[in-house]
């Protein structure tokens, strides 16, 4: 797979080219991106893979919600349906996705919906009779017609996009100039215990006058199902199968594997078939079944033997939470337009 990588560097070259053209043509108004007279905040990144998109939304709606009116827009990647769509209690992971499903399962205070074309998606949400005072748009860094008020971007720990180079040859989406056009950079999934001179040495590596933030996954106490819940120094103990169809599973089974547990991947987002299921529950063989959240939306109207719990988590700061919450309740308090 490396091989093959390198041998397509040229078209790396031209796909780098391309989208520094489009971005180009967006910084001088030749592409127009559209503004909107509310607080607009997009959460993104300039790779493919996980890196904390939806704990990082999850983190502004906690902050926000209890003082807002919020809507989350996302493009519902996956999901078998198409234009904009607006959650209700008809919704499924099928419908809008397997992350706003999640979430809006979370928070019904919240208002959900997807829709690929983000300017629609404002536009319809904006007429709604319950009108949004913020909106916050999942995985749109790159969506540049539409214009946010507050860029945060996200970085994962062991894979910096300073790092990184253009798809097909490494995971970028866009040119690492990308984030400068981010008003916050937040550096996720670090240890826990991450040191001072380790943050003062990728600030010193990304090498941008921006806010750089690190933040870690915090895992719940217990996991969660529809038989009750159990403590997560219990579940370590018993032998069990792990499931996990996410971009980047490695600390979700590094948390809760133990000698004798058995694990199944599945690719990121993956729709688990009838026949699938069967043989998870097989390999299972009566053990308790522990996966994702986000999993877990997928799994849990499926008909299975087992028993299946599901591990929240949720983003936390490693310091420097006052300084972001106070950045964004600045700027949605004192925002009426984001032109």
């Amino acid at each position: 797979m490396i091989l093959i990588r390198k041998l397509l560097f040229p078209f790396a070259i031209l796909y780098g080219l391309i989208t520094s053209i489009r971005n180009l043509l967006y910084d001088k108004g030749i592409l127009k991106s559209y503004s909107f007279d509310v607080p607009i905040i997009a959460v993104g990144n300039l790779s493919v893979g996980g890196t904390g998109k939806t704990p990082q939304i999850e983190y502004l709606i906690r902050l926000l919600s209890p003082t807002y009116n919020v809507a989350v827009l996302s493009r519902g990647y996956k999901r078998k349906s198409e234009g904009f769509i607006l959650a209700n209690e008809t919704s499924t992971a099928e419908i809008l996705g397997d992350e706003p499903y999640q979430m809006f399962q979370k928070f019904p205070q919240v208002q959900f919906a997807v829709d690929a074309n983000r300017r629609n998606g404002i536009s319809k949400l904006l007429a709604q009779k319950e009108k949004p005072q913020v909106i916050l748009l999942d995985d749109a860094f790159q969506h540049r017609k539409v214009k946010a008020g507050f860029y945060i971007m996200l970085t994962m720990y062991d894979d910096l996009f300073c790092d990184d180079f253009m798809l097909p040859t490494g995971n970028l989406r866009e040119s690492r100039n990308g984030a400068k056009r981010a008003d916050t950079i937040i550096v996720t999934k670090c240890p826990r215990a991450i040191s001072e001179v380790k943050q003062l040495e990728i600030k010193k590596k990304i090498g941008l006058d921006k806010t750089i933030l690190f933040s870690y996954i915090d895992y719940d106490e217990k996991v969660y199902g529809i038989d009750g819940e159990i403590s997560v120094e219990e579940i370590k103990m018993t032998e069990k199968v792990l499931l996990a169809g996410i971009a980047n599973p490695i600390s979700f089974f590094n948390y809760l594997q133990k000698e004798k547990d058995t694990l199944a991947v599945f690719a990121d987002h993956h729709h688990f078939t009838k026949s699938e299921i069967e043989a998870v529950d097989e390999k299972a063989n009566g053990r308790l079944i522990v996966t994702t959240e986000k999993d877990y939306v997928r799994l849990k109207n499926h008909s299975m033997k087992s028993a299946i719990y599901y591990l929240p988590i949720k983003s936390s700061f490693v310091k420097d939470k006052e300084e972001f919450d106070k950045n964004i309740l600045n700027y949605v308090g004192t925002s009426t337009t984001n032109g």
